[in-house]
């Protein structure tokens, strides 16, 4: 699965952009037993939803990058771990928001949702991204912002960029009840 990029630019999301976007979830995103983020990347922001939420934060490491290294070619192999470990184990049948920094081709997104699906039998399973690729195969239910290049998180390591995102009036969100697995 190839990743799509127009490389005209290289975006910087700056910590208060990072922060606004986190409340544009907050107000979107009914409010769930636990949020899950996605290893690395997602990590910050469900740390920053779950403070918000007032509910217990939890991560799932699924690899699908070897490095944060600019443009690298997405694998298309998602790795997971084989069962989940106590804390997250100790989630099953709850409502989960799934979080993650991007939403580059989907299939991290995709992996995840069926493994917790198959692992913690959820109530519910949500997903939020910051942003999201406007050539993923997957759609979250709530991101804020589309892109086709690259983007620099404050978490990353520091690299050159060119344009800094703005955050938006409101975050974006599936049009459609319809699982976010039916989208391709």
């Amino acid at each position: 699965m190839d990743r799509v990029f127009e490389h005209r630019r290289i975006w910087r999301l700056a910590q208060d952009a990072f922060t606004s976007a986190a409340a544009l979830i907050t107000e979107r995103e009914p409010t769930p037993d636990v949020v899950v983020g996605i290893a690395r990347g997602g990590v910050p922001l469900a740390q920053l939803l779950s403070a918000h939420y007032e509910v217990p934060v939890v991560e799932l490491t699924a690899r699908h990058n070897r490095s944060d290294e600019v443009y690298l070619a997405a694998t298309g192999q998602v790795e997971l771990p084989q069962e989940p470990d106590g804390a997250l184990a100790a989630h099953r049948e709850a409502r989960i928001l799934l979080v993650d920094d991007i939403c580059g081709t989907g299939s991290t997104y995709r992996a995840a949702v069926r493994w917790l699906e198959t692992h913690l039998v959820p109530a519910a399973v949500r997903t939020a991204a910051l942003c999201r690729s406007e050539a993923a195969a997957f759609t979250p239910d709530t991101w804020v912002w589309d892109t086709l290049d690259w983007v620099v998180f404050p978490w990353n390591e520091p690299t050159q960029t060119s344009e800094d995102l703005i955050v938006p009036a409101s975050p974006r969100v599936r049009l459609s009840d319809a699982p976010a697995e039916a989208e391709g």
